[in-house]
């Protein structure tokens, strides 16, 4: 799946089978559900998790559980906007 298609599928009323806990947390918070998001996020422990999960509560404004999250995830708090940050998280997700 590219983001296109992913893009696309944030019209149905569930994510797409098959995709991982981060994907799926990126889906529902596209759909505007956070709590959905971070429970997707907190469902897998993998560093791509913790990624999605640094961003949920980077966009939430809790700068010091995004940190967190971004060193177990091995990234750098980013700079860009909210948005920026969401594609090229499901960019290199769905690359994968």
């Amino acid at each position: 799946m590219d983001l296109a298609a992913f893009r696309a599928s944030l019209d149905a009323p569930a994510p797409p089978g098959g995709l991982s806990a981060a994907l799926t947390s990126l889906w529902w918070d596209a759909r505007g559900d956070w709590d959905r998001a971070h429970a997707a996020a907190m469902s897998d422990e993998g560093t791509d998790a913790a990624w999605v999960h640094a961003y949920l509560h980077r966009k939430e404004g809790d700068r010091a559980n995004a940190g967190y999250w971004y060193r177990r995830a091995g990234k750098p708090m980013p700079e860009a906007s909210l948005d920026a940050e969401w594609e090229a998280i499901a960019t290199a997700l769905l690359s994968r």
